[in-house]
């Protein structure tokens, strides 16, 4: 029997290798959020792993597509009739663990709360100023909101109900971008007008639980 050649040169196996890279990353995806639905994993170990993945996706399709191997990864998927909903979920359409879009933040002692507080509002005022220096290219302003999410999800008694789900949006949005695409004038405004209120709202939260906590009880 005759060998059946799959490539016929070196530029043509490492073809083939990055498209069972991106293949696999989307299978592995899948499987994580599969196990993470299940209690099989814990958010903390999920997060990690989800992030090294979605790092990992992002880096893979921009490859590709650079060198003309896919048009994207939802065509990709399309073309090898991948039935993974969970990762086309998390890679294409959100771009971001499902811990970051939910509150996660758990018990954690005064010392602990003030740190993730201080790191919150640093990440509102980066991503603030981002956009008033300009920045709009997705690859720039993207992982900024991401980071913010993340560390908003980690502040305990946060409740920012209506900014997350601003963000959360802002998120899918850009996610469905490509990296060196830019946001225009209007939608960076916009995005700074929500990021604003969202950070109002942050601080509300905040002075509200610090009164909670400071009304005694009448003896």
């Amino acid at each position: 029997m005759e060998e059946v050649k799959l490539f016929d040169s070196t530029r043509e196996r490492r073809k083939l290798d990055d498209l069972g890279d991106l293949y696999a990353l989307i299978k592995t995806t899948e499987k994580l959020e599969k196990a993470f639905a299940r209690d099989a994993i814990g958010p903390d170990e999920y997060e990690r792993a989800c992030l090294r993945l979605i790092s990992q996706f992002k880096a893979s399709e921009s490859a590709l597509q650079q060198d003309g191997s896919i048009e994207s990864a939802d065509t990709f998927m399309q073309e090898y009739r991948m039935d993974c909903p969970r990762a086309r979920e998390r890679l294409l359409r959100c771009g971001v663990p499902a811990t970051v879009l939910s509150q996660s933040a758990g018990n954690a002692d005064a010392a602990e709360s003030a740190v993730r507080v201080a790191e919150c509002v640093q990440h509102f005022i980066t991503a603030m100023d981002a956009l008033k220096l300009e920045q709009r290219a997705v690859d720039e302003v993207q992982p900024l909101l991401s980071d913010l999410m993340n560390s908003l999800t980690r502040v305990p008694n946060a409740r920012v109900d209506a900014g997350r789900s601003k963000l959360a949006d802002w998120l899918v949005q850009l996610n469905a971008m490509r990296a060196a695409e830019e946001i225009s004038e209007g939608q960076s405004r916009q995005l700074l007008f929500d990021l604003d209120a969202a950070y109002s709202e942050f601080h509300r939260s905040l002075r509200a639980e610090k009164g909670a906590g400071d009304v005694s009880p009448h003896k």
